[in-house]
């Protein structure tokens, strides 16, 4: 598998230009995250050395015996659903926690990342497909959790992260744009915030919805 990697990245960087040149953006305007979930560890080494410099997991256990080995290769993302009894544990392996979906969450993160001494990256998760089986806050509530999370002080809000569902290309087009009009909402009291959306399926329309990150793993991956 590790030998098709490089010319998966390419493919998907060069899919990126393009939507990137639909959109009137600039290439360097979106961020590509490896989702290395299930993979081995010389996947991952391979997705690096074709370019990949942000990576993510989606669980803690297996991020555990995989991701002490390879912090050096660049930044580590987490954007699974996180229990609160596995927060210490994500504090200490990520750099950036973007499944932040609920206050209690983002406080037990707090105050994790000031045990360790660290300022931590956190994501709001927002529920933009309106699926009762996805996690996060709903665009009503979170200007509040915003709010309140930005006056958590071993936490830093970075950016919203939503999934749209698994749906036709308008409904998935709609999503992106709930999330992008949210951060728009948003700028004037918390300025600079990143938009992370777009998976294998549906990158393209995420990056022409304004995404600034992507998060890949099996156009990547794929044999």
């Amino acid at each position: 598998m590790t030998s098709t990697v490089p010319g998966n990245f390419l493919e998907v960087t060069q899919r990126i230009r393009k939507a990137c040149e639909r959109s009137g953006r600039t290439n360097e305007s979106v961020t590509l995250i490896a989702v290395t979930k299930f993979q081995s560890i010389e996947a991952v080494k391979a997705v690096a050395a074709a370019g990949a410099t942000q990576f993510a997991e989606s669980r803690v256990q297996e991020a555990r015996d995989k991701v002490p080995g390879l912090k050096s290769l660049g930044t580590w993302h987490f954007i699974g659903h996180l229990q609160t009894n596995k927060a210490r544990l994500a504090v200490e392996l990520f750099d950036v926690i973007q499944s932040v979906d609920s206050l209690r969450l983002a406080e037990t993160l707090d105050a994790a990342a000031a045990d360790v001494g660290k300022t931590l990256g956190v994501f709001l998760q927002v529920n933009i497909s309106g699926e009762a089986q996805k996690h996060g806050f709903s665009p009503a509530e979170s200007p509040q959790a915003a709010e309140a999370i930005s006056h958590l002080s071993h936490v830093r809000l970075q950016g919203l992260m939503g999934m749209a569902a698994d749906a036709d290309e308008t409904s998935v087009r709609a999503a992106f744009r709930r999330l992008r009009e949210l951060k728009e909402r948003l700028a004037p009291v918390h300025p600079g915030l990143k938009l992370s959306m777009g998976m294998s399926g549906d990158y393209e329309i995420a990056i022409e919805e304004g995404a600034d990150f992507v998060r890949i793993g099996t156009a990547l991956f794929k044999a």
